[in-house]
């Protein structure tokens, strides 16, 4: 399969623009090329030049830890930017489809609607596993994305590898598997899997593990050509300077946060068990994630409560193999221990 054959005709044929930073290339000490405010920035950091479009000392910092060269590595505004790129690139308006599996992340459907792609739902079995006759069946022609969120998200369950590795080695189109919560599961990521299916996009995110939502950088990483494609397409700028330099400092902390996710891990565990005691609460999911789907007698009722002792969960009983369930993000102790308060009261 040459993924060459996916990208859109007008993708194929497009001139990206060409910043002051690409043109040039080597030490200078003076720049008057890019119309920037040469005093300065009324901040203590100068914000006054443009980033590296490419992010490579970001990259760099990366590919240290997650084993992956740079040129195989692509960072957006969130994975959401990377999402909606791959829209762009592989998917003709009014013509093409992507299949997702429901009950799963919201955006992918946002996306192709915004992209006019024809989104094509193919339930998870009541086990929350693929229905993989079905995705076979779904499958045609015009089918050119796969998104399958694993650990997923609102259930908390690893999609089984197999299945998954079975979709890869057969369909004749990107296969996007969204990790945003990998570091709390227990199965492998697919990074390792990058060398081997071409079609491959892995997602992952400093939003969960890294803490750092508030600075909207997610990761894809692929095949050089599937990189190379996204890297056409984007914004010049699309991840800021003071986000790079924050990220990089954050990636010097990696014993910190290794010790959040085994300690999210562990609540994880406790706050499960102390729920499914709970009179109120019907099932608790297994989760890989930092969440926890659960079943409730009266979720609207519950949900309200909690929500007037000042304590937010999401609503999901409306949501597809989803009915009567909460979904609780895991807190800190303190925070589960109110919760726990509150439901155990109610």
């Amino acid at each position: 399969m040459d993924i060459n054959d996916l990208v859109r005709e007008n993708i194929k044929n497009l001139r990206p623009y060409s910043t002051a930073r690409d043109e040039f290339k080597g030490q200078a000490s003076v720049f008057l090329d890019a119309n920037e405010n040469s005093y300065g920035s009324p901040l203590p950091a100068n914000y006054n030049r443009y980033p590296d479009p490419l992010q490579l000392d970001l990259k760099d910092a990366i590919s240290k830890i997650k084993g992956v060269p740079i040129e195989n590595t692509f960072l957006g505004n969130g994975s959401d930017e990377a999402i909606d790129l791959l829209f762009r690139a592989f998917c003709n308006p009014g013509k093409d489809n992507v299949i997702v599996l429901p009950p799963t992340y919201g955006m992918y459907e946002v996306s192709a609607n915004i992209n006019d792609v024809e989104i094509r739902k193919v339930n998870l079995l009541p086990n929350f596993q693929l229905d993989m006759e079905k995705i076979a069946e779904t499958i045609d022609k015009n089918t050119k994305l796969i998104f399958i969120c694993s650990p997923n998200n609102p259930t908390g369950n690893s999609i089984n590898r197999e299945d998954i590795e079975t979709i890869l080695a057969n369909f004749n189109g990107i296969v996007v598997v969204d990790e945003a919560y990998i570091n709390y599961a227990r199965q492998k990521t697919f990074i390792q899997e990058l060398t081997e299916y071409g079609n491959l996009v892995v997602l992952q995110t400093f939003s969960k593990a890294w803490g750092l939502a508030a600075l909207r950088l997610g990761m894809a990483f692929s095949s050089t050509k599937v990189i190379d494609v996204l890297n056409k397409i984007k914004p010049p700028y699309n991840i800021n300077q003071a986000t790079q330099d924050l990220a990089f400092e954050a990636l010097k902390n990696i014993a910190q946060v290794n010790d959040w996710i085994k300690e999210s891990v562990a609540e994880r565990d406790r706050l499960s068990k102390a729920l499914t005691a709970l009179n109120i609460v019907k099932k608790v999911y297994p989760s890989d994630a930092n969440f926890i789907l659960t079943e409730v007698t009266d979720a609207l009722k519950i949900y309200d409560t909690l929500v007037d002792q000042g304590i937010i969960v999401r609503d999901r009983s409306k949501v597809t193999l989803c009915e009567g369930c909460l979904r609780i993000t895991v807190g800190t102790k303190e925070e589960n221990d109110k919760l726990l308060t509150v439901l155990e009261n109610f």
